[in-house]
């Protein structure tokens, strides 16, 4: 019998070493299935994101071919005041200077990735340092 104001005292059997094990048990399990939910919404994300993908593809084609044809427009315009094979060049050295830019650009761009993902690896060593600090 209890007495008031205070809990019940529960009538557990086990060890201090099977009690650590159960803990260590269901810790692993709650790993787990927490693993498996983020396994989970990362499919699902990637599915949203390859969708997107396929669309912004097509978008890319359809815009290729609309500057394609724009830059067919300007030069059959330009043709109205000189030769064809002028008109072409002058189209064709516009799109040369927008492609370098573009290429010159996007190289720094790459040249800015950090692929070490150095703020997980900060995490996750210190995660390391605390599943050691526990035993």
């Amino acid at each position: 019998m209890t007495e008031p104001g205070h809990a019940p005292v529960p009538d557990d059997a086990r060890s201090l070493g099977d009690i650590v094990g159960d803990i260590a048990s269901d810790l692993g399990s709650m790993v787990r299935s927490e693993l498996e939910l983020a396994k989970t919404e990362v499919k699902q994300e990637i599915s949203k994101a390859g969708k997107g993908a396929g669309m912004l593809g097509g978008a890319a084609m359809s815009g290729y071919f609309a500057l394609l044809f724009l830059s067919l427009f300007v030069m059959y315009l330009l043709n109205n005041a000189m030769d064809t094979e002028w008109a072409a060049l002058i189209v064709f050295a516009v799109w040369a200077i927008a492609a370098a830019i573009l290429a010159l650009t996007g190289k720094k761009e790459f040249n800015n990735v950090n692929p070490k993902l150095e703020a997980t690896q900060r995490t996750i060593k210190e995660d390391v340092q605390w599943a050691k600090n526990q035993k």
